[in-house]
């Protein structure tokens, strides 16, 4: 006679108790109700001594602990707030909560101007929002990613992390150096079981399980009368491996915020660089930076070429950015050639050469009164739309002298349009970004241009407050648009600015280095991995009992547990008995017995009892 599953030991048990209730004498009822907690609770105790080491925790989270209670509250001391407190901040759900208020944190970061990236935009705004601005410095909103509210959230999910992880990397270490645990008594109280009876001999059914999860990548062996086998533990590798990627992405971040360097320096056609910090228009570090950790290189901008798009709907657009360059390493470094791109940086010695932005820089020529040459060479002058119309400023500082021979110096505002669109109507405007018909348009100035006050201007901007303008015949401003080759005359022999024939094109660099870049991405590529794998892979454990029935046939038992409730589980398992079905078949005498799942409330008693696997 084949052997059956049976989920309902405990209460045939009670049934006699039961019976008794009827009885009219209440003190007996309460007797018999009394006998059935008892042998429900035996029952209980019974189950969990026989599951014994098969219902081990089927994962590496930490244990939950219970402090000595009392009537009226916990009965903690310095070293119990000490633990609570410990096991609160390295709990998983404290990590979360920890990384969604790095996340909000660094959304004012991104939505506000920072001191770090850009002082004159919060100079700007500090303007605009005269009542907001006091609150946001108390708040530190304008040092975001400095600021001691970010940095001590950053910190604790740090140090969470870390506590999470090597408790539970020592006990993921010490699974995979024992063997799955034996066999329970009863395997019929798990949430897959199945049974048959086999005219095979009991070790020879072992032996072909042994072979058939082996097969399978199972890690089995023998234990007694029954076989043990344990899959899934990439689940718990994933896991680990996804936590210390997090740790791995925090620490390369904070390691490129503090030692990481960042500079711009626009650069003129024909002009060189060199990876100094007197060399940079703007300079930004980590506080950690030494400016002697500066990569030594340099590096010449030979020629730029930018081509746009000339019919259709999308007239105007940018089609190729590039600038050619020769570069080398160190002092005496070989020169060699490169072509940077837009997002196709130059990496030179750990620095990386971007190309951010372009424009013209027209070539004029100052004299004085005597025909002297005061100054000579390519202004570069800023965009101010996508047609590429450029203002700034053409100072001489010195060697300039008026007709009297005094020293003096002048100033120009300057006004640049690559593709002249105003031919008729004396506006300047541009109405394509190409070199088609450049035009220039001067206004004239002399005086003090403030730059010997010992206080920084801004280069493009011609500063006229202690400056005079150049008169014309009508007693306005001195101005004139020109084309190359053009001259402006100044009255009363001042001299002269003569639009050249040659326009050379700039482009602007940002030179940055950040060491932690590559280990964040390799963090970031190592947390999706492990992510996926503890999503997606299912650790269970697998038992098969062959003994031998009281008639002298072979007694086959089969049963699966997993950290939680999936269909795969007990799909697999009935997988795995019809593989071995085949080497050991049914007796002739016995009906075949199919998989069976347990009755969900027998399930959720033997996932209790088995030493609270997860679900």
């Amino acid at each position: 006679m084949s052997g059956t599953s049976t989920n309902s030991g405990t209460s045939t048990d009670s049934g006699a108790s039961t019976d008794s209730g009827t009885s009219a004498d209440s003190g007996t009822s309460t007797d018999s109700g009394t006998a059935t907690d008892s042998a429900r609770a035996e029952s209980d105790a019974r189950d969990t001594r026989e599951l014994g080491a098969a219902g081990e925790r089927l994962s590496t989270a930490p244990r939950e602990e219970r402090e000595d209670t009392v009537i009226g509250g916990p009965r903690l001391g310095i070293i119990g707030w000490g633990r609570w407190f410990w096991r609160q901040l390295t709990s998983m759900r404290v990590a979360l909560i920890l990384l969604f208020l790095l996340s909000l944190g660094s959304i004012p970061g991104s939505l506000i101007p920072q001191n770090n990236v850009d002082e004159l935009k919060v100079q700007d705004f500090k303007e605009a929002y005269r009542t907001l601005s006091p609150i946001y410095e108390k708040l530190q909103l304008f040092d975001v990613y400095s600021s001691v509210w970010f940095s001590a959230i950053y910190i604790l999910l740090f140090v969470s992390l870390i506590g999470c992880i090597v408790p539970r990397a020592w006990q993921f270490v010490g699974q995979l150096r024992a063997r799955p645990p034996g066999a329970p008594k009863r395997l019929d109280r798990l949430p897959a079981y199945t049974t048959w009876r086999t005219t095979a001999e009991p070790e020879a059914v072992r032996g072909a399980a042994l072979t058939m999860l082996g097969k399978r990548r199972f890690r089995a062996h023998a234990v007694g009368d029954a076989v043990a086998a344990e899959k899934g533990y990439l689940r718990e590798a994933g896991n680990l491996v996804f936590h210390i990627a997090l740790i791995v992405m925090l620490v390369s971040f904070a390691t490129g915020q503090l030692f990481k360097s960042e500079g711009g320096k626009l650069i003129v056609e024909g002009d060189g660089f060199a990876n100094t910090l007197i060399q940079y228009d703007d300079f930004r570090s980590g506080s950690l930076f030494d400016t002697d950790d500066l990569a030594p290189f340099h590096f010449t901008l030979d020629k730029f070429t930018g081509t746009y798009e000339r019919s259709g709907p999308q007239l105007g657009t940018p089609r190729t950015f590039e600038a050619k360059v020769r570069y080398g390493e160190g002092s005496g470094g070989e020169e060699r050639e490169a072509v940077i791109k837009v997002n196709e940086p130059l990496e030179v010695d750990g620095s990386k050469v971007y190309l951010i932005a372009h424009g013209y820089a027209p070539v004029v020529t100052v004299r004085d009164g005597r025909g002297k040459t005061v100054f000579t060479g390519a202004v570069p002058l800023l965009p101010i739309d996508t047609n590429v119309s450029s203002t700034g400023a053409i100072k001489v500082m010195d060697g300039y002298r008026d007709k009297n021979g005094k020293k003096d110096q002048l100033g120009f505002a300057a006004f640049f349009v690559p593709t002249y669109g105003g031919k008729g109507s004396g506006q300047m405007f541009s109405r394509f970004p190409a070199l088609d018909f450049p035009v220039l348009n001067v206004g004239a100035y002399h005086g003090d241009l403030g730059v010997d006050a010992g206080l920084p201007q801004n280069v493009y901007q011609l500063n006229t407050r202690k400056m005079k303008p150049f008169k014309d015949s009508k007693g306005e401003l001195l101005k004139k648009t020109l084309l190359p080759g053009d001259k402006l005359t100044l009255p009363d022999g001042a001299g002269s600015i003569t639009f050249e024939k040659g326009v050379k094109e700039w482009a602007s660099f940002q030179i940055s280095q950040q060491p932690g870049d590559a280990w964040a991405l390799t963090g970031a590529v190592a947390a999706i991995v492990g992510l996926t794998g503890s999503l997606f892979i299912q650790r269970r454990r697998v038992w098969v009992r062959a003994v031998r029935g009281t008639d002298g046939v072979t007694v086959v038992e089969m049963a699966g547990l997993g950290r939680s409730e999936s269909a795969k589980l007990p799909e697999e398992l009935g997988d795995l008995a019809h593989v071995l079905n085949e080497r050991a078949p049914t007796a002739p005498d016995g009906p075949d017995r199919s998989v069976t799942q347990a009755d969900p409330a027998d399930s959720a008693t033997a996932e209790e009892n088995a030493g609270g696997a997860e679900k």
